[in-house]
């Protein structure tokens, strides 16, 4: 079996990321963001990569540095407004977006890692999001084709990965990151421990899609928004 723990994410992704890839990123807002490949990421200098993830992340938090640092050209995500840089470089022409509804983002990611190269679905008939996409009839209702989307890199962070590569996520990270991980040509994942094996029904990623591990060198959480409940007395 190939060694599959590399040193760093940094090293990890040295060699594999080009100019104009498609990378998709593991992640709900800010949680369960693989940060530590996303610092990496920026600091490639890759540029005119296509991004898929859920978000964009904040303004100098997550996959918002990679905005900041302009190596986005294009984005395909279902949700982007915390984002006011995402926002000024959209408005601006700098950025093309591709929005697709929640579910529908999922299931492209699910059936780009199950080799499924589209499927039908009635969500988003006889709005812009079918404008351009074939569409069908089924029992009586309309559906529209929608494509996978298969990743050149995909990058995820779980709370736990043994040797072997195989993944467990906790709580809310286990959001779009098994998606993510089937779906990449190559996927790089970043986990807070190691451990020497991942007892077989605790397995929520088989190590057969992951190619590289890496050790999580930073875990802070970061908070999308902090909000705190009025004093009674105030």
């Amino acid at each position: 079996m190939a060694q599959k723990i590399w040193p760093s994410a940094a090293e990890a992704l040295a060699g594999v990321v080009q100019d104009g890839m498609t990378i998709a990123v593991g992640g709900f807002g800010l949680s369960g963001n693989p940060t530590n490949l996303i610092r990496a990421l920026r600091d490639t200098g890759a540029k005119n990569l296509t991004i898929v993830s859920n978000n964009m992340g904040v303004d100098g938090k997550g996959l918002g540095l990679l905005l900041e640092n302009r190596q986005v050209a294009k984005v395909i995500a279902s949700y982007v407004g915390e984002n006011k840089l995402f926002a000024e470089q959209y408005l601006s022409g700098e950025l093309d977006v591709e929005f697709a509804p929640q579910g529908t983002l999922a299931e492209r990611l699910r059936a780009g890692g199950a080799g499924i190269p589209g499927f039908y679905t009635p969500t988003g008939v006889g709005t812009p999001i079918a404008d351009g996409k074939p569409e069908a009839e089924f029992d009586g209702r309309r559906f529209i084709l929608e494509r996978g989307i298969v990743a050149d890199v995909a990058l995820v962070r779980a709370r736990w990965a043994d040797r072997f590569g195989n993944l467990r996520y906790r709580l809310t990270s286990r959001n779009f990151n098994p998606l993510v991980a089937t779906a990449g040509r190559l996927t790089i994942a970043e986990a807070e421990e190691i451990v020497d094996a991942i007892e077989p029904d605790d397995i929520m990623t088989p190590g057969i899609y992951i190619q590289r591990l890496v050790a999580s060198e930073d875990l802070t959480k970061e908070i999308e928004q902090r909000t705190v409940r009025p004093r009674v007395d105030a």
